[in-house]
């Protein structure tokens, strides 16, 4: 016999009308907190999402051929590539190309051909030219006869590789690679392989930044983080300086100190230590240089906030319990300050694999990085796919280097203050 008493039943009744208003104080509660997030995932939605992934549809998005020439596109899909392509090809072209120049789209046909292979510009141009006065029925023959291009296999292979909507010839080409006329994978040409060497270039100078930042800012960061706070809230003032002018004017001024004439080879050369002044400018030195002032702050910022919150007591228990000063260095603090100084290395160096304006102005012909190539397909060739496959590439290698980091040291170890 169950001698346990209800518990349930004997529990007061709770009003109606309480449970209503709690239900509405929790639901505005619930609406506040939308209202409140709102905003923040608008913004980013547009200023972030939305573009970034109109890049990477771009980098694939290939509509010229098949908007522009949608019966050529259709027939070069269905094209082996083991011989030349028959009669109707031919004529689809001709035809193509003769209402393209009437709707004076044969320029945007011809610039993204010629990307694809050298020369499709030139020979576009000047068939359609005088394929508007050709009144037979035999194209083939008589585009052969007007240049020996249309028998070569590379320039219907550049038709082929442009006949689909969506392509991976971006990508190809952002890693020096492209179809051959089989429709095969190869590297592209000696003379037109820049982009990988760019790419290589970009993830050193971005590591020379980076380390750079560390050995600078590192001692810096424990400097502050021991002195007195009236001093040290005084050095941080002067940390935080370089935020309070332009980036423009901050890397304009590198280019007074470190060309020929600038202050640092007139200062050497006054005091004997240099007979002809270095050449620290329009090269990689006045690039690492630049980006090392520049981006130091970011280093610093989190390095300090994280040994400002490590308490001086375990250095002194460890030289009590008999640690020399390096050991205990090493051994007890330097491990607590991993967090902070692994914070640094990764945003300095997510800032410098994308930086542009201070390359541009003291990098020189050798000091570029890639973000100088993407900007150049953007503002200058109007290759829009491209310059949208090279970030996205970029993206792609900032996210392996990310993955590796957690792999090897933990997101959860990163701290920013």
């Amino acid at each position: 016999m169950n001698t346990t008493p209800d518990l349930a039943s004997n529990a007061p009744e709770i009003d109606p009308q309480l449970k209503l208003r709690l239900r509405k104080a929790e639901r505005f509660l619930k609406v506040r907190a939308l209202l409140l997030v709102v905003p923040l995932v608008v913004f980013v939605l547009f200023t972030f999402v939305l573009p970034l992934t109109e890049m990477l549809y771009r980098s694939i998005h290939n509509p010229i051929l098949v908007d522009n020439l949608p019966e050529v596109a259709a027939l070069m899909r269905d094209w082996d590539q083991q011989q030349l392509p028959g009669d109707d090809i031919f004529t689809a072209v001709g035809k193509g190309l003769v209402v393209a120049r009437e709707q004076k789209t044969i320029g945007r046909i011809a610039n993204r051909l010629n990307s694809e292979h050298a020369g499709m510009r030139s020979l576009l141009t000047k068939s359609a030219r005088k394929l508007r006065k050709y009144k037979g029925d035999d194209y083939k023959d008589y585009m052969l006869s007007l240049d020996k291009r249309w028998g070569e296999a590379e320039t219907w292979g550049a038709f082929k590789v442009l006949s689909s909507e969506y392509t991976l010839t971006h990508y190809l080409a952002a890693f020096d690679m492209q179809y051959n006329a089989q429709g095969e994978i190869v590297s592209q040409p000696e003379e037109r392989q820049i982009y990988v060497d760019m790419l290589l270039k970009t993830l050193k100078l971005s590591l020379l930044v980076t380390l750079f930042c560390v050995l600078l800012g590192y001692p810096l960061a424990y400097y502050l983080s021991i002195l007195p706070p009236g001093k040290s809230n005084l050095l941080m003032i002067l940390v935080l300086l370089p935020f309070w002018t332009s980036l423009l004017v901050r890397t304009s001024s590198w280019i007074v100190m470190l060309q020929g004439q600038g202050v640092v080879n007139s200062t050497l050369i006054s005091l004997g230590i240099l007979s002809e002044p270095l050449d620290m400018m329009y090269n990689q030195i006045g690039t690492v240089v630049a980006m090392t002032h520049i981006l130091l702050p970011f280093m610093i910022l989190p390095t300090y906030s994280v040994m400002k919150s490590i308490s001086p007591v375990y250095m002194r228990a460890a030289r009590s319990l008999g640690a020399t000063p390096a050991n205990a260095f090493f051994k007890v603090y330097f491990p607590q300050t991993i967090p902070g100084l692994s914070a640094g290395a990764i945003l300095v160096f997510i800032l410098s694999i994308g930086y542009y304006i201070t390359p541009a102005l003291v990098g020189g012909r050798t000091g570029q990085m890639i973000s100088n190539l993407i900007a150049y397909h953007m503002q200058t060739s109007l290759n829009w796919g491209l310059g949208a496959a090279l970030a996205g590439s970029l993206l792609a290698v900032v996210l392996v280097l990310y993955w590796i980091y957690n792999r090897l040291v933990g997101s959860s170890q990163m701290k920013l203050g």
